[in-house]
């Protein structure tokens, strides 16, 4: 008898509350001008049969189209507003009422990230305010009646100090007191969520000789790996890389607050120096990562077996205004005329068999070879001879061989400048991060571009 209410409680969980469901939702980027509209976009979403969305700020001709459906929504409080927020509950109430209200009860407006992965790409005087700040946006939703809506902060992998094996997983020394602790006090409070950006693609690339591609697409079936410590086996990097947050947050003292994949996914394409960036890879790893996250039962990782995990696939859109290199503008399940890089269901359910065969991937080894950083064609030139002021100013006399008289002057145009400027730049500072896109306004090149001694990369 105690096993028939207990039954209906656990069904009374998966359909009325969507914190418990395994959806799979996508992220809904908008850096880029070639974009479809709003409402044209939700109908794309819907047609991925996507159960949740993700934007990274509130624009509110997205959360008027998104009106009416049943998309789960999860908006954004924006990086660069958390320090005045987190000294003023006025500003707070203000957003909150500006952003939210007018739409909650026509939109399902169910999370609210305060800011994107802020350690990682945020000045740090803005770090110890992500807490505060998430204090006074849910002081000012429950003022409103809205406190249903949880509130939380995404982070990437790089808050951990270790996270392998994954038992050894420990957040960084500089944050774990003053920042992660107060945020996990605060998820645990409110029964919230630990936003998490999981990226196997990237630890892949770091490291492609002792980390094996199956095992990181989720398509090794022999490949596996015992952690020393906890003695659990891994089949898969995803799931290594989650449980070791889950310990990391364990060693502070939080070991059952969940974790929502607030984006994963792969890149369909990138530059050419970028290794295993492709469509079959991009669909190979989506399409299993979402049957992974969709299974009933729920899987859910080693160190959670049968744990439901949330989630948001990157993204739905290929942008060609993201910074960085190539990779960052071709993660998108659409191109932005609105066609499918490669057939694929958010909601697990379609065979791959039913799906147009993929391409053969040709990249899954380093490239070797030389690559040229050059301008690109048909761009603004006004930006282009900015770009090229700016590649020249860097020092290391990056831009002598093209002044008037020397050997690299001719020809003599705004177009052959930037590109030895582009390339002479590149070369130098690679290393520290620089990659070959100023902008949009270069690319790279395995063709010798002039008789002229161009720098180069050589890739071996």
């Amino acid at each position: 008898m105690g096993l028939l209410p207990l039954y209906f409680f656990f069904l009374f969980l998966s359909v009325s509350s969507g914190e418990f469901s395994s959806q799979v939702g996508v992220n809904y980027g908008q850096l880029g001008n070639n974009l479809p509209s709003p409402k044209q976009s939700v109908k794309l979403i819907q047609s991925l049969r996507a159960k949740r969305v993700k934007i990274y700020d509130a624009n509110h001709d997205i959360l008027n189209a998104l009106k009416g459906t049943n998309l789960q929504v999860c908006i954004m409080v924006p990086n660069e507003i958390i320090n005045n927020i987190s000294t003023s509950q006025k500003l707070a109430d203000s957003w909150v009422e500006t952003n939210v209200v007018p739409f909650y009860s026509t939109t399902k407006i169910r999370y609210l990230l305060v800011g994107n992965e802020v350690i990682s790409g945020s000045p740090k005087d803005i770090w110890p305010n992500i807490v505060p700040a998430m204090r006074k946006i849910k002081k000012s939703l429950k003022a409103h009646g809205l406190d249903k809506i949880k509130v939380s902060t995404s982070m990437a992998m790089d808050v951990l100090e270790s996270s392998f094996p994954p038992s050894n997983g420990t957040f960084r020394s500089d944050i774990a007191d003053s920042i992660v602790r107060p945020l996990l006090q605060f998820l645990h409070r409110t029964k919230s969520f630990y936003f998490l950006d999981v990226y196997p693609y990237f630890a892949w690339v770091m490291d492609p000789k002792n980390i094996n591609l199956d095992y990181a697409l989720f398509e090794s079936r022999t490949i596996k790996y015992t952690d020393p410590v906890s003695n659990l086996t891994y089949t898969n990097l995803f799931d290594q890389m989650v449980d070791s947050v889950v310990f990391a947050m364990k060693r502070l003292g939080y070991p059952d607050i969940r974790i929502w994949i607030a984006e994963t996914g792969w890149p369909n394409a990138g530059d050419i120096d970028q290794i295993g960036a492709n469509i079959y890879n991009a669909a190979t790893y989506n399409r299993n990562v979402v049957k992974k996250l969709t299974a009933k039962p729920p899987i859910g990782t080693p160190a959670r077996p049968g744990w439901v995990i949330p989630s948001l696939i990157f993204a739905l859109y290929n942008e060609n205004q993201k910074p960085g290199p190539g990779t960052e503008r071709h993660f998108g399940l659409l191109y932005p005329n609105g066609t499918n890089v490669y057939g694929i269901d958010l909601s697990g359910k379609t065979p791959d068999s039913c799906f147009e065969p993929l391409p053969k991937p040709d990249n899954n080894e380093p490239y070797k070879g030389k690559i040229w950083c050059v301008a690109a064609k048909g761009v603004n030139e006004t930006a282009l001879s900015s770009a090229l002021s700016y590649a020249c100013s860097q020092g290391n006399k990056t831009c002598d061989p093209i002044q008037p008289g020397k050997k690299c002057f001719k020809p003599d145009s705004l177009f052959w400048h930037a590109s030895y400027a582009f390339s002479s730049y590149w070369s130098q500072y690679r290393k520290t991060g620089a990659t070959c896109y100023f902008n949009g306004l270069a690319t790279q090149t395995a063709k010798d571009p002039s008789k002229c001694i161009f720098f180069l990369i050589m890739i071996t």
